[in-house]
C-alpha cells in the first residue's frame, strides 16, 4: 500500500484509535445537528422577518384595529409574531374595557403586560437552538484538539517499539490526530456564524417587536381618553 493511500481520509479516520473515533463520530453528530438547526433557524427568521413587515405595512396604513384583531384572533398559528403580540395586548384590553370595572390605568397596565408576556414568549421561540449553536461553536475546538492530543499521544508510544524512527513511522499517527482537529472546526465554524448572525437577526426583531409595544400603548392611551 502506498503513503498516499495511507494517508487518505477515510483510512486515517478508520484506521484511528477507538478515542479518537469516538471523538470524530461526536463531532460529526454535532456538526449535522448544528446544520439542521442552521437551515431551519434561516427558515423561521426569514419567516418571521416576513411576516412582521406584512403586519406592520397592515397596521400603520390606517386598518381598523378591531378588524386585525379579528383576523388575529381567528388565525393565530398562521399569524405571525407581531401579530400575536398586538392580539395578546388588544384581547387582554378590550377584556378589562368590557368590564367596566377598570380605569383607563388599569386597561393600559393590563394590555402592556399581556403584551410583554407575549413578546417574552416568541423570543423564546426565535431564540431556541440558539445556545447548543454557542455550544457548538465554542466547545467543538476543544474536543477535536482532544483527539489530536490523544492520538500525538498514541503515535509517540508506539515509537518506542521502534528501533529508527523516520518519518513513515511518526506521519500516519499524527494525521489522524490531525483529522480530529480538522472535524472540530468543521463543526465549529459554521455554527459561530449561524450564531452571530441569527442573534442580530434576533436583536432587530426584539427592537421592532419593543418599539411597537410602545406605539401601540400610545394608541391605545389616546383612544382611553
Amino acid at each position: 500500500m502506498t503513503v498516499t493511500q495511507d494517508l487518505s481520509i477515510l483510512s486515517l479516520i478508520t484506521g484511528a484509535s477507538l478515542p479518537v473515533q469516538a471523538v470524530m463520530t461526536l463531532l460529526l453528530i454535532v456538526s449535522l445537528m448544528s446544520w439542521t438547526y442552521i437551515f431551519r433557524k434561516w427558515f423561521v427568521l426569514k419567516k418571521a422577518a416576513r411576516q412582521t413587515e406584512q403586519f406592520e405595512r397592515d397596521f400603520w396604513s390606517g386598518s381598523d384595529l378591531n378588524a386585525l384583531y379579528q383576523s388575529a384572533a381567528n388565525d393565530r398559528h398562521g399569524a405571525g409574531s407581531l401579530e400575536r403580540i398586538f392580539e395578546a395586548g388588544m384581547r387582554e384590553y378590550s377584556k378589562l374595557k368590557a368590564s367596566q370595572r377598570a380605569d383607563t390605568a388599569i386597561q393600559l397596565e393590563g394590555a402592556r403586560r399581556a403584551m410583554r408576556a407575549a413578546y417574552q414568549r416568541e423570543m423564546d421561540f426565535l431564540e431556541s437552538h440558539l445556545a447548543f449553536l454557542a455550544s457548538a461553536g465554542s466547545v467543538s475546538p476543544y474536543v477535536g484538539l482532544f483527539g489530536t492530543v490523544w492520538g500525538i499521544m498514541n503515535s509517540f508510544r508506539g515509537l518506542a517499539n521502534v528501533q529508527q524512527a523516520t518519518l513513515a513511522n511518526v506521519a500516519p499517527g499524527i494525521a489522524e490526530a490531525l483529522v480530529a482537529t480538522a472535524i472540530g472546526l468543521f463543526a465549529a465554524i459554521p455554527a459561530v456564524v449561524a450564531y452571530n448572525r441569527y442573534s442580530h437577526d434576533i436583536d432587530r426583531l426584539a427592537n421592532r417587536f419593543e418599539s411597537f409595544i410602545e406605539e401601540f400603548s400610545n394608541i391605545l392611551q389616546r383612544q382611553a381618553r
